[in-house]
């Protein structure tokens, strides 16, 4: 049944990707604006997840502007967040070289990093501070990685930089998978040594998928970005109690 399932739903989603494809070229391809590629992956994820029978909900105010940080456990979590709001992302630069997502992820705009080089995270900071300047949401993943969604690792500071120096609203988000069949930690949720086909190809036999974000009541300011990390990690993984 799973791999029948499998099939079904890969015939889907790729379906999905030609009708995103279809709408980035209709919308002006390469020559969008940062807000009119954010408008497009926000179509395309909430289409996208639609054809995969992948249900999203949310708790709490969607922001309208500034930084909006979460948890991270899989690739399918730029898909949910967008679906609910247009936004700009910030990625691991490794996202860049996924199969399909990283071909989305880079026409959407989303800004890359590669925290092994100081000099990324300049540039990366650059790009954040343009979309927060521009009136976008920005999501980032500020624990670098994805995990299994058992607990919340620490926040690297440096991508506050830009709201901290702005005075720019930060809002925390949690982010929790939920299934029928199967575990989330192992199903849903990609880190560690997981490949990228045969954890799609796995996932893509499950049925009953849902994804839940909860979003803070209230935006936060900061003067000093180790101060955000902390505080904000916090608010994640006090928004992830039940």
């Amino acid at each position: 049944m799973g791999g029948l399932r499998a099939l079904t739903n890969g015939a889907k989603f790729k379906w999905a990707v030609l009708e995103a494809l279809a709408d980035y070229r209709r919308s002006g391809g390469a020559r969008m604006s940062l807000a009119e590629r954010a408008e497009w992956l926000h179509r395309a994820s909430a289409n996208g997840l639609k054809r995969l029978g992948i249900k999203v909900s949310h708790e709490g105010p969607v922001p309208g502007s500034g930084l909006i940080v979460s948890n991270h456990l899989s690739y399918l979590d730029i898909l949910v967040f967008s679906s609910v709001m247009p936004c700009v992302f910030v990625s691991k630069a490794e996202v860049r070289n996924w199969p399909v997502f990283g071909m989305m992820a880079t026409m959407a705009g989303t800004v890359y990093i590669d925290r092994k080089r100081k000099s990324d995270t300049m540039n990366a900071n650059d790009g954040i501070r343009q979309a927060l300047q521009q009136g976008l949401r920005v999501v980032v993943f500020p624990e670098g990685t994805s995990s299994d969604g058992t607990g919340v690792l620490p926040f690297y500071p440096s991508l506050f930089e830009p709201a901290v120096e702005n005075r720019m609203p930060v809002t925390a988000a949690y982010l929790r998978y939920a299934m029928e069949e199967g575990d989330v930690g192992r199903d849903i949720a990609y880190w560690g040594e997981m490949t990228f086909f045969p954890h799609l190809l796995k996932l893509l036999g499950k049925s009953g998928i849902g994804a839940e974000i909860r979003f803070a009541e209230e935006p936060r300011k900061f003067e000093e970005r180790k101060m955000a990390a902390v505080g904000m990690r916090e608010e994640v993984r006090r928004l992830g109690r039940p």
